[in-house]
């Protein structure tokens, strides 16, 4: 019977390097196009709406980011790493709450089943798993680590698609409000037409 060796923190090192270049250049990526966004007057609703919509994403490439740093650190056994991305899943949890108590409030976008998946669901998952490894990553470290690996992935994934999603919307809203103002115009210069003749007196 040929036994396997456990898989060891070190082996995900390269997995956790590419993950967290990711994360990292997404969230760059992020304030560029808001403020592309911000100085085409693109922007539209609330403060609450944008801390529903637009701020988790770039939340969601730090967690990415800091979760792939605490695997990269020299860290002495496995105990540490593990409380300190519980940590990270129970914070992003909180958050991430406090991010659907923002999206059933804000009146400016009625969201429909794939946003709540996307910026509600999933985000608490990933959390939750994290905080699930991160418990169990002394106990049973190879499992732990699969799981932990899922969900920072699944963090990018998501401010991957979240991202997108706004800025189609964003750029949709925009073509018809420029296709509505355009056939307005088109309207008001369009000519009257001619009325009937003036009866003529005799």
């Amino acid at each position: 019977m040929v036994e396997t060796a456990p898989i060891t923190r070190e082996a995900w090192e390269s997995f956790y390097v590419i993950v967290g270049s990711s994360a990292g250049a997404l969230t760059g990526l992020q304030f560029v196009v808001l403020t592309l966004i911000s100085e085409a007057g693109m922007i539209r609703g609330s403060s609450e709406t944008l801390a529903a919509f637009a701020s988790p994403n770039v939340v969601h490439f730090c967690a990415a980011l800091l979760v792939s740093a605490i695997f990269s650190a020299p860290w002495q056994g496995l105990a540490p790493p593990g409380i300190t991305v519980a940590v990270v899943g129970l914070c992003g949890m909180v958050y991430s709450l406090m991010v659907l108590r923002r999206a059933m409030r804000q009146k400016d976008y009625k969201p429909v089943f794939e946003d709540w998946a996307w910026h509600a669901a999933l985000p608490i998952l990933a959390y939750a798993a994290l905080v699930h490894a991160g418990i169990q990553l002394a106990r049973v470290p190879t499992h732990a680590l699969f799981i932990v690996g899922g969900s920072v992935l699944l963090l990018v994934f998501i401010g991957i698609h979240n991202a997108w999603d706004t800025v189609t919307y964003v750029t949709l809203e925009r073509s018809r409000e420029y296709k509505a103002s355009r056939a307005r115009t088109e309207d008001g210069e369009r000519p009257s037409s001619p009325g009937p003749p003036p009866a003529r007196t005799p």
